[in-house]
C-alpha cells in the first residue's frame, strides 16, 4: 500500500452509486484528473464503524470541494447494497443521501490494486490522497475497529496545496495558516528555533 506513494494511482472502471442515487457503470478514476481525489476504502455497507465515516465524509464534503478535491469511496459490495443502504435513513443504521460516489468492487480487483484487502475478503479502511496528476501523494490504512479522521484527510489536502502553491514543506502537524518550512538546514533551523522556544 504505501509503496504506490509518489506513483500513478491505479486506474479502474466500476459501477458506482453517484451522489444523485444514480448507477454510473463506466465509473473512471482516470475522470478525476485535474482534481485532487481522496479514495477511500471501507469494509462491508450496512456495518457500524463505517456509516460514521462516510457520513463524516458527506459533512465534510464541501470543504474538500472547496479545494477542488472529490471524495470516492469503495467497498466490495454491490452497486444495489450501496444504493440500499444510501437508501436507508441514517436513524435506522444507513448512511443516508451522501453525495460523493460509492464503488462497487465485487470482484475485489480495485482493493488488491491498491494493496488493502484482507485474506478475509474486505478491504481495510484505506484512504489515498491523490493529486491533480495521478499521483499518490498520501497513504494511511487502518484496521477494521479504527475510524479514520477526516480531520487529518483535510490537513493533508491543505499541506499538499501548500506546498505546491509555495514549494515550502510542512512540519509536524501543521494546519492551514501556521508557518511552515523552507526546505534548507537553514529554514529547518529558523522554523525549530521560532516555533519551539
Amino acid at each position: 500500500m504505501s509503496r504506490l506513494v509518489t506513483k500513478q494511482a491505479p486506474d479502474f472502471t466500476a459501477t458506482a452509486v453517484m451522489g444523485d442515487g444514480s448507477f454510473k457503470e463506466d465509473f473512471k478514476l482516470s475522470d478525476y484528473r485535474g482534481k485532487y481525489v481522496i479514495l477511500f476504502f471501507y469494509p462491508l455497507d450496512f456495518t457500524f464503524v463505517c456509516p460514521s465515516e462516510i457520513i463524516a465524509f458527506d459533512k465534510a464534503l464541501s470543504k474538500f470541494r472547496e479545494n477542488n478535491c472529490e471524495v470516492i469511496g469503495v467497498s466490495i459490495d454491490s452497486q444495489f447494497s450501496h444504493l440500499a443502504w444510501r437508501n436507508t435513513p441514517i436513524n435506522d443504521g444507513g448512511i443516508g443521501k451522501v453525495q460523493y460516489p460509492l464503488v462497487a468492487d465485487l470482484d475485489k480487483k480495485i482493493s488488491r490494486q491498491y494493496g488493502v484487502l484482507l485474506d478475509m475478503g474486505v478491504a481495510l479502511r484505506g484512504t489515498f490522497l491523490i493529486d491533480k496528476e495521478g499521483v499518490v501523494r498520501h497513504a494511511v490504512v487502518n484496521d477494521l475497529p479504527l475510524g479514520r479522521s477526516i480531520e487529518e484527510a483535510l490537513r493533508m489536502v491543505d499541506a499538499l496545496i501548500f506546498h505546491e502553491t509555495h514549494g515550502d514543506v510542512c512540519p509536524a502537524n501543521w494546519k492551514e495558516g501556521e508557518d511552515a518550512m523552507t526546505p534548507t538546514a537553514k529554514g529547518v533551523a529558523d522554523y525549530l528555533s521560532k516555533n519551539n522556544s
